[in-house]
């Protein structure tokens, strides 16, 4: 009898030590056991999930003869051939060749079927070329706890990795090929996050950061120490943005003197500085209080719309923030968010905003992105003008922290002579000595 009651002891430890690793540590809960068991099911069930899937074809008539006459089996349909098989911290990367007669769009609509039949989190199918495709699988909801991946991360100055996709590879901010971009979310969405990791990985990179943050600067001068300028009202903004479009026509002059149509055309040491432009709350520089100021408005718009349509080519790229955005902002909104190519859409409060980001690149996202949770900052729905989109998830960083990153790599700021006047003074940091005393002096007495 106590042989029976260690047994039940032991296993009622092992069983709740994995019950509370699959909790706590997902992802080694995963290497330990949850790995082991996907393989097997891959592997022994492969031949019978696909059929049932509907993920096999007929084959062709010379091989069904051949089968029949040469190695005496029954004719079966064909499945998509295993080319690898690559297990990662987060879940399982299958490579498939399909056979003829299969497409991508096939095994993507059998997605989640595959995900219940191998046990799995997800499934995710990517196209790695024509006839083959890989499926991504994770074995963990890796959006609940993020946490990015170390390899493979670019190193090209204008791809940073800013967030985690589902399918656990990192979502990069490719400025060449994507140069402007659209950020959507209500307050508390993760939005102020999203530009946080932004900033912080830019930060190390030779490029050049322009922040216009019309609320007195509150989210972006503690960013000082790495800004090449900064506006914090309408009319700073005003100048920083004529002053923009002044350094976009010299650099074309550059480019037509040089008969190049690029700045990567050039030679490196003639190559002027790439510029992010990052626009905290796009609203403020529509909206107006009075009259006066609508001729101001327009001259702003009109310059952001110049900047979004040509700057590309001259190496400034604009990264535009707001909680809606849409023609109710007034003249000039659709025209500018239609040259925004990359759009990330976090929680929203209705459904139209979710529409003006998301309508027009990938429709059918559009639900996704208004079913994320308050509970979950930073979740948004990423996509572009190709049409694929995914749900990713930033990295949680104290505004604090991506300060001590901007001062840190502070001696890597651009000096730019045409936006000199809008160069931003660092904020004081005491240093541990100089810190008031929170000892109560006593007054001298005789």
């Amino acid at each position: 009898m106590s042989n029976l009651t260690a047994v039940v002891l032991v296993v009622a430890v092992v069983a709740g030590g994995g019950l509370l690793a699959r909790r706590r540590f997902p992802a080694l809960f995963w290497l330990l056991a949850g790995l082991p068991v996907a393989w097997g099911r891959l592997h022994l069930t492969y031949a019978a999930t696909m059929e049932v899937c509907g993920l096999t074809v007929t084959p062709s008539q010379a091989r069904a003869f051949l089968t029949r006459t040469v190695a005496r089996r029954e004719v079966r349909p064909v499945a998509p051939r295993i080319v690898r098989v690559r297990p990662s911290a987060t879940g399982l990367r299958v490579r498939l060749r399909l056979p003829a007669g299969l497409e991508p769009a096939d095994v993507a609509a059998a997605s989640v079927r595959l995900r219940h039949a191998w046990g799995v989190h997800a499934v995710h199918v990517a196209e790695v070329k024509p006839g083959v495709v890989e499926l991504r699988m994770t074995g963990y909801d890796v959006l609940k706890r993020v946490r990015m991946p170390r390899r493979g991360l670019p190193t090209d100055a204008l791809v940073v990795p800013v967030a985690l996709r589902e399918d656990g590879t990192a979502f990069v901010r490719d400025y060449r090929a994507i140069p402007h971009a659209l950020t959507l979310g209500a307050n508390q969405s993760g939005k102020s996050m999203y530009l946080r990791n932004l900033i912080t990985a830019l930060a190390g990179r030779p490029v050049a950061l322009v922040g216009i943050d019309c609320k007195r600067g509150v989210e972006q001068r503690r960013f000082s120490p790495r800004l090449s300028a900064l506006a914090t009202t309408p009319d700073e903004a005003s100048g920083l943005l004529a002053a923009l479009v002044a350094v976009m026509e010299d650099r074309f002059d550059l480019l037509s003197d040089r008969g190049v149509s690029d700045i990567w055309d050039l030679p490196e040491e003639a190559r002027p500085v790439p510029v992010v432009v990052l626009v905290d709350e796009v609203a403020e520089l529509f909206l107006v209080a009075a009259k006066k100021d609508e001729a101001r408005r327009d001259e702003m718009v009109t310059r952001l719309v110049r900047l979004a349509q040509m700057a590309r080519a001259v190496g400034i790229y604009l990264e535009i923030c707001g909680q809606r955005f849409g023609s109710d902002l007034g003249r000039g909104a659709t025209l500018l968010r239609a040259q925004l190519t990359g759009r990330v859409v976090h929680r929203v409060n209705d459904k139209q905003t979710a529409e003006m980001g998301l309508n027009d690149i990938a429709p059918e996202a559009i639900p996704v992105a208004t079913t994320i949770a308050p509970d979950r900052p930073g979740l948004a729905v990423a996509g572009d003008a190709s049409g694929a989109w995914s749900r990713i998830r930033t990295v949680e960083i104290a505004p604090d922290a991506a300060a001590a990153v901007c001062r840190t790599f502070a001696h890597l700021t651009p000096d730019l002579p045409a936006l000199a006047a809008w160069r931003p003074t660092a904020p004081a940091t005491p240093d541990a000595d100089e810190r008031p005393s929170l000892v109560k002096p006593a007054p001298v007495t005789d």
